[in-house]
């Protein structure tokens, strides 16, 4: 009697085992194809205004730290001929006479120089864009997302360039006194302006550099846009897939 207790014992947990392990089997797969449904759902559908609002920020902050990031290195600027800085347009005369008569390693100076300032000041342009993306509206979000493949980079440009241009300039100032940028320039005008006959040429160049500077972040700002808005290999983000997503479908 005691030996077929022990075998009634032994197979009442043997099959409990086995029913135990089937249900946690089927829990698995029903886990796992909630898992699934939910991680599909999270990156399609159509997003909520707030979704639309976070999806813009976080593309125009990934723009704008790619651009940034690209144009604060050596030869950022200098390199990259869509936003290298040349001579200003008043000087342009002056570098032409002055190649003329050799003196092209001084114009070759001013040049570089300009494009070091841009670059250096380019390292502090980051928090200054980021600042601005996070005082944009929702409404305003929206409007970019169903808007032209440049809508982020004009409402960038429309909202930002003022402010920009005040903050940057004292860092543009800064940049150019240490890579002599203001010292090259003047001995550039100053070899020009005593040649006979000539009218004397003067730059502000704080300006000139701080606007050109401005418009090398926003040319690879807006490429970035145009990556992200037309690759989806780009939206490296599931809130960036299902935001973007929705706007393809918006205007296919």
């Amino acid at each position: 009697m005691k030996k077929i207790n022990i075998l009634t014992s032994s197979l009442a947990l043997i099959l409990f085992a086995n029913l135990n392990a089937n249900a946690q089997i089927k829990l698995s797969d029903i886990f796992k194809k909630v898992t699934d449904k939910q991680s599909t759902t999270t990156a399609t559908g159509t997003p909520t205004t707030f979704e639309i609002g976070q999806g813009i920020k976080e593309a125009l902050q990934l723009g704008v730290s790619a651009g940034a990031d690209r144009l604060s290195v050596k030869d950022g600027f200098l390199g990259n001929l869509a936003v290298k800085i040349l001579m200003p347009p008043e000087a342009q005369k002056v570098e032409k006479t002055l190649r003329g008569i050799g003196l092209n390693k001084l114009c070759d100076n001013v040049i570089t120089s300009l494009n070091r300032a841009a670059e250096d000041a380019a390292t502090e342009a980051k928090p200054i864009f980021i600042s601005a993306i996070k005082q944009m509206t929702l409404a305003d979000a929206t409007n970019i997302l169903l808007g032209n493949n440049d809508a982020a980079t004009a409402y960038f440009k429309r909202v930002t360039t003022s402010e920009l241009m005040q903050k940057f300039s004292p860092i543009v100032t800064t940049s150019l006194n240490k890579v002599n940028a203001t010292k090259y320039y003047s001995d550039l005008t100053s070899q020009y302006n005593r040649l006979p006959l000539v009218k004397p040429v003067n730059t502000n160049l704080t300006e000139y550099v701080t606007q050109k500077a401005i418009d090398g972040l926003f040319i690879e700002v807006a490429k970035e846009e145009l990556k992200i808005r037309g690759n989806f290999n780009a939206r490296s983000t599931t809130l960036l897939q299902k935001v973007f997503g929705y706007a393809d479908k918006k205007k296919s």
